[in-house]
């Protein structure tokens, strides 16, 4: 590995969270509000008055772990029935809709 590789990375290492005050924010707003996914918390962080765009904001929650399960498509079964959904006719013209095969 060259030298400088290994130096830039020693620098880097070192170097502070710049996002850290965003990330405890972040951890706060989710700690009051399990079900919220990065576009409410990005909505929430903008009435504190915090100017800071949507993919920075999915980002920091990906590598906290903060991603929200309980509302995947996975995790809800599909169904598509609606109950009774208006009124059967009544058959005036006595037609036979079951048949014998």
């Amino acid at each position: 590995m060259p030298k400088a590789t290994f130096m830039y990375w020693q620098k880097r290492f070192e170097r502070e969270n710049p996002d850290k005050v965003l990330e405890e924010t972040i951890i706060a707003i989710r700690k009051n509000n399990k079900d919220y996914g990065y576009r409410r918390v990005v909505a929430e962080l903008h009435n504190q008055g915090y100017k800071v765009n949507k993919k920075k904001v999915q980002k920091i929650m990906q590598k906290l772990g903060l991603q929200v399960t309980s509302f995947t498509r996975k995790s809800r079964k599909y169904t598509s029935y609606k109950g009774k959904v208006g009124i059967i006719a009544p058959n005036r013209i006595r037609r036979r809709f079951n048949t014998h095969v």
